[in-house]
């Protein structure tokens, strides 16, 4: 495979609009034929619908198909959804941080190699070469994380260190000795990672020598991006996948960095009204809802992510005629509604990188008080804040209220901590305390 300007697949990631929706509607109705003669729930789905496979010519024809659920991986546990024998399962991936029943997908031998290609693409995007050195500290095992890193980074050629998560020191031991030019993480273990890099006395650009970093597995603001740039020296890359669809490289940003380009040839895209679930137009906020066109072992038709963030079809200056996807704002299934008004935690953070004097660590507490429910915001002075007067502090708590009541609509409470007492994670961070659910 040769890679041009960074493209790791140009005749796949350069297509036509019109020669890569020949190829989707090829791929889905293989697809769907697939799921309805293999995937008895799918098919009772379909039925109820008065869908056959013979209905499903084009990607114009995929709003009539029904939707899939991540309950439908638990109810299907473990493998109720495969389309495939199971002997033809050579991987399972798990999703992390359920509760209950565990999520769990399978897949086959050219699952995994499309995903793989997938990865490599996203790599590539960031500037990756063989010639680089790839430190991976995504979890391995179950999680696609680490495995999903490792193998996109091996495709390319590059030398790769699978550190896994934790272990900071030795994270940024290895990283020094060898030369690491490449992150991996989650965007908060990033921050961690610098903000220990910098109290080792260590210097980004002469100690360490990264140059850019592929952050993933929870949602991020473009204020911590440019905070993890400035810590770290570095070009900061967003990257996006889930379990059921293909782990980390469903989507990937470019050197532009105007949104993830979707691998469209793999995965068709939709935004939709989370409540009245039409199809809505490129631009418009809404639930991102994914297709597998390529996937053997556990296609997903229709998957609802639960993922608030737009598309983006207009042409990008990388080269790539791929849609983008912006950033996750949010979740319908995570979003807090507090005295009736929607809020993310992502909306909160972008208001917090932006305050000087706080670091970029939070928590959201929210309860309710006589019938009304209050939200609270802890959040951490920096080393130099912790110790300055009083009215200083007053005044930051004052600004970030303000802030947060311009952004959010709501009045929270203010509570300045002082410095790494909120507990730091070193795979994906947990960011809200909601104790009307106890």
């Amino acid at each position: 495979m040769s890679i041009v300007d960074n493209i790791y697949n140009p005749e796949r990631e350069c297509m036509s609009k019109e020669d890569r929706a020949k190829l989707q509607g090829e791929f889905l109705k293989k697809t769907v034929e697939r799921v309805y003669n293999n995937v008895p729930v799918f098919r009772e789905r379909m039925d109820a619908k008065g869908v056959k496979p013979e209905d499903i010519n084009s990607i114009d024809d995929l709003k009539k198909l029904p939707f899939t659920e991540k309950t439908d991986l638990r109810d299907q546990f473990p493998f109720g959804l495969l389309a495939v024998p199971q002997s033809e399962i050579v991987r399972i991936q798990g999703s992390s941080g359920t509760t209950g029943k565990p999520i769990v997908a399978g897949y086959t031998e050219n699952d995994v190699e499309v995903w793989t290609e997938m990865v490599a693409r996203a790599m590539s995007a960031a500037g990756a070469t063989k010639d680089d050195i790839v430190q991976v500290c995504y979890g391995y095992g179950l999680f696609t994380g680490g495995l999903g890193a490792h193998q996109g980074a091996t495709k390319l050629g590059a030398m790769t260190i699978p550190m896994s998560s934790g272990n900071t020191q030795r994270q940024i031991m290895m990283m020094k000795e060898l030369g690491s030019t490449i992150l991996c993480c989650t965007p908060s273990y990033a921050t961690y990672l610098g903000e220990t890099i910098r109290e080792m006395g260590l210097v980004p650009g002469k100690d360490i020598k990264l140059k850019s970093g592929v952050f993933g597995a929870e949602p991020w603001s473009e204020e911590m991006r440019q905070h993890i740039e400035e810590l770290l020296g570095i070009d900061a890359m967003n990257i996006y996948g889930l379990t059921e669809i293909a782990g980390p490289g469903v989507a990937f940003e470019c050197k532009e960095k105007h949104g993830m380009h979707i691998n469209e040839d793999h995965v068709i895209a939709e935004i939709i009204d989370p409540v009245t679930e039409e199809q809505l137009p490129p631009g418009t906020p809404g639930e991102l809802v994914l297709t597998t066109i390529t996937k053997e072992g556990q296609p997903m038709i229709r998957y609802r992510t639960h993922d608030i963030c737009t598309l983006d079809d207009t042409p990008c200056s990388c080269g790539r005629t791929t849609i983008r996807m912006g950033r996750i704002t949010g979740r319908t299934d995570d979003m807090l509604v507090i005295r009736g008004v929607n809020v993310f935690p992502s909306q909160i953070e972008s208001v917090l990188v932006g305050v000087n004097g706080v670091a970029p660590h939070y928590m959201l507490i929210v309860d309710r008080v006589n019938s009304t429910d209050t939200l609270e915001v802890q959040v951490e002075l920096t080393d130099e804040m912790f110790s300055d007067s009083v009215s200083k502090i007053e005044k930051i708590k004052n600004q970030i209220a303000s802030e947060i009541k311009s952004v959010v609509g709501i009045q929270a409470k203010i509570t300045l901590v002082e410095p790494k007492s909120i507990p730091r994670s070193e795979g994906k961070a947990k960011r809200i305390i909601d104790n009307r659910k106890i």
